[in-house]
């Protein structure tokens, strides 16, 4: 039962606008100096208000490029980090979901020692074994390429752990039923586990995606081609160490667009994404 009381009420609503406020203005600040020219950014009496420059500036932005240290425009760069973040995202949900399905419901040798050396693989953060396997996609000449960049991130010991949990929530009722109705391992994984791990899956699904699109060290790892940068890569090279030199209204055009992306699928998933996180928690 929650009790009415205004003055309780106003102040959590205070709180939260204020929290609001914090949060959002620096990301207003941004989408207002894309819209006016460099010197009245440069000079630092920009107003709070948006500029005439809106298209202009976006339209250079996605399709012509800085005159700068990048000139390449950042719709490709768009196009490679949704790639990126879309196979990543994708590939760890198929790799998670049957790794799991073979932990929880097939009996071989080892199986439970293969799992731990599964989770113990969340120990070892990509830093860690970043040179070799930056060896292994050199030697197989995958450098600057759409595999190169997602393949080495694909595997999730995270996402295999919660799909184990959920999996082993599943009553034995439903594989005794699958089994009378003479469905195999594979329809049963199909037409049963899968429906039920929606929630679950939606939930993984934004938390990767949001995952790869983030990625900032990999990419610059591996990507020496210009055509092969990310949206992430293409910021840090706008901003160039001489602060007269950077075109202020590009970066901050490039930043606004490179958070549509995050957004939109999580506006876009949002119940499901909330649904899957609160029965995971259960």
């Amino acid at each position: 039962m929650v009790e009415h009381r205004p003055f309780g009420t106003a102040l959590a609503h205070l709180t939260l606008l204020i929290g609001i406020a914090i949060l959002a203005f620096p990301v207003y600040l941004a989408f207002v100096a894309s819209t006016w020219d460099a010197a009245t950014i440069a000079n630092g009496k920009m107003p709070l208000t948006p500029g005439p420059l809106f298209l202009e500036n976006y339209w250079r932005t996605l399709f012509v490029g800085t005159s700068g240290t990048t000139r390449q425009p950042v719709g490709g760069m768009l196009f490679n980090s949704f790639v990126m973040a879309m196979t990543i995202a994708i590939g760890k949900i198929v790799i998670s979901l049957t790794s799991a399905f073979a932990v929880v419901y097939f009996r071989f040798p080892f199986r439970m020692t293969i799992f731990w050396l599964i989770f113990v693989t969340l120990m070892l953060p990509v830093e860690v074994r970043i040179y070799p396997t930056y060896k292994i996609v050199a030697d197989l000449n995958m450098l600057d390429t759409y595999a190169g960049l997602t393949i080495p991130l694909i595997a999730s010991a995270t996402a295999t752990l919660l799909f184990r949990q959920f999996f082993m929530t599943v009553p034995d009722e439903l594989v005794e039923a699958s089994k009378i109705d003479g469905a195999g391992p594979m329809k049963f994984f199909r037409d049963t586990l899968v429906p039920l791990s929606v929630t679950s899956v939606a939930a993984m699904f934004v938390i990767q995606f949001i995952y790869g699109w983030n990625q900032y060290l990999w990419p610059l790892l591996i990507t020496t081609r210009d055509d092969m940068q990310t949206i992430v890569i293409g910021i840090k090279k706008m901003i160039v160490t001489q602060d007269a030199l950077t075109e202020w209204q590009l970066a901050m055009a490039t930043a606004v667009l490179a958070m549509l992306p995050p957004v939109l699928v999580v506006i876009v998933m949002q119940k499901l994404f909330v649904r899957g996180l609160v029965e995971t928690e259960k």
